[in-house]
């Protein structure tokens, strides 16, 4: 709204007016007014959720070697986290624009299905919460209307990079002029490193375009389902799962802001994606709302994020990363989400594989992988075996978890970022 406000007020030369056409300037401003929502609303919210012992039931010092009792903390915290990033963005951010309309969706369907979940488990005391069955159809469904969005709308498109000469041994990279439907995505450590879908389908003949949508449409499901689900399963100790997704965050500004820019993104040898300069807004308050809910949400948590927070921030990291065709980096730059994931499908698998010849074994000590660092044996089920049963050879404190689960997900997002030089 305020910029439409002062682009009108441009017209009339009043001085300062100018500014907001600059991305830079209503970037940093979406993420200072971001963090001062955060802050000031997320005090207000915990103490209007005390006040009505609207709280989590579920944790308890039973699953810690540290005795750290976690009852009575107010939970949907999320809803924190929504309010500072739409506040902003609906104040700063160019409203016309078909991928900012896309994430602001993302953002309130996914967070709205979070907290179903967690009204069912706080107020109808079921520990479950929403039926998994349920919670899938609705990140299927967002998952299906972004990639039928973005295959339909004729703002979604892209420029694509060409080499057009060799010079002084080196590669000149150009975009083409015209603005076009793409398939193509990026591939990480590939020298020609985009990967068109249609090519993958063409064994479809001359049906093979259409093809190349269907199964990018598919690949937007099976994105936002997987990475949803990887930050839920992520959020199980204070600070993780925010203090993960502010740096995952950090990256993918970096690359939302490289693909915007046609100077940038023919220095990277990406594709041009113009409008995409509207994430870079959004994301920025998104950055803005995950640390300032980190001022509460840290060690020792004086609220928790719920699924209204974990599976509204997964959803927002995939479909920013399929809106600017850098999906494929996801399993690196998420990798934390990634393992989560992973550790609880293969410990579940391999479980009921062997329970069907009459053993119980484990691989980890518990799942998802993070409350391996913090079990103790005297926790570890008795009628089990398990294999990684020695590792690791102590518990670990909380805090100091979850810090080095911070400087890991730094790692993967520098190499994210470099990936795009290393080919």
């Amino acid at each position: 709204m305020l910029y439409y406000l002062f682009r009108f007020l441009e017209r009339f030369d009043i001085p300062g007016s100018h500014i907001w056409s600059y991305i830079s300037f209503r970037s940093l401003l979406a993420l200072i007014l971001s963090l001062i929502i955060s802050a000031w609303f997320g005090e207000k919210f915990i103490k209007w959720m005390k006040r009505r012992n609207i709280s989590e039931t579920a944790r308890d010092a039973s699953i810690d070697p540290f005795g750290v009792e976690k009852k009575g903390v107010p939970t949907m915290g999320g809803i924190i986290i929504m309010v500072a990033i739409l506040v902003p963005v609906l104040l700063l951010g160019r409203m016309r624009n078909t991928y900012l309309l896309l994430m602001i969706g993302t953002t309130v369907w996914l967070g709205f299905l979070g907290f179903l979940d967690d009204y069912i488990k706080v107020f109808r005391q079921e520990k479950n919460g929403l039926k998994g069955r349920y919670k899938i159809v609705g990140q299927v469904s967002i998952g299906f209307i972004v990639g039928l969005v973005l295959w339909l709308s004729p703002d979604a498109v892209v420029r694509e990079n060409v080499t057009v000469a060799e010079q002084n041994q080196e590669i000149v990279i150009k975009h083409r002029a015209e603005a076009v439907k793409s398939l193509k995505t990026t591939i990480p450590f590939m020298k020609n490193h985009n990967l068109n879908y249609s090519d993958i389908m063409s064994f479809c003949g001359k049906h093979k375009v259409a093809a190349g949508w269907i199964l990018f449409v598919i690949m937007t499901i099976l994105v936002v389902t997987a990475v949803s689900n990887g930050a839920n399963l992520n959020d199980g100790m204070d600070g993780m799962c925010a203090g993960n997704s502010a740096i995952i965050g950090v990256a993918l500004v970096i690359l939302a802001y490289v693909s915007a820019h046609i100077g940038y993104a023919a220095y990277f040898d990406i594709m041009y994606i113009p409008g995409s300069q509207e994430l870079v807004v959004f994301l920025s308050a998104f950055i803005g709302a995950m640390i300032g809910f980190l001022w509460y949400n840290a060690y020792p948590a004086q609220v928790f994020m719920g699924d209204t927070g974990s599976l509204m921030i997964g959803g927002i990291i995939g479909v920013c990363a399929v809106i600017i065709h850098k999906e494929l980096l996801l399993p690196l730059l998420c990798g934390i989400f990634f393992i989560e994931s992973l550790s609880v499908i293969v410990q579940t698998q391999w479980f009921k594989f062997m329970k069907k010849r009459g053993k119980r074994v484990r691989i980890f000590r518990a799942t998802p992988i993070h409350d391996t660092f913090r079990r103790l044996d005297s926790q570890l089920d008795t009628t089990s075996s398990y294999i990684l049963k020695g590792w690791p050879h102590r518990p670990f404190h909380e805090s100091k978890i979850t810090i080095r689960f911070w400087i890991t997900t730094i790692i993967l997002a520098a190499l994210t970022i470099i990936t795009l030089k290393i080919r």
